[in-house]
């Protein structure tokens, strides 16, 4: 397998990990606000979502570098 053809595994790979983040993104943002509005604690729920947009864009940065290499070529 040449080095172009690793890097293109790697940005499908990227590609999936960032639609799946989105989802855990979105999943947990619709239940931060069902928590809020039942009025229980979302301490908690808020933190882990932050931790998800912190990974997403982890991902998002991930992938660019990889364009960056495909790109460089």
């Amino acid at each position: 397998m040449t080095n172009l053809q690793q890097e293109r595994n790697h940005l499908a790979l990227a590609d999936r990990h960032i639609i799946e983040g989105r989802r855990r993104v979105a999943n947990q943002t619709k239940l931060v606000e069902t928590m809020a509005r039942n009025g229980q604690d979302t301490i908690m729920a808020e933190r882990l979502l932050r931790t998800f947009e912190e990974t997403l864009e982890a991902w998002h940065a991930h992938r660019r570098n990889i364009l960056q290499a495909i790109d460089g070529r």
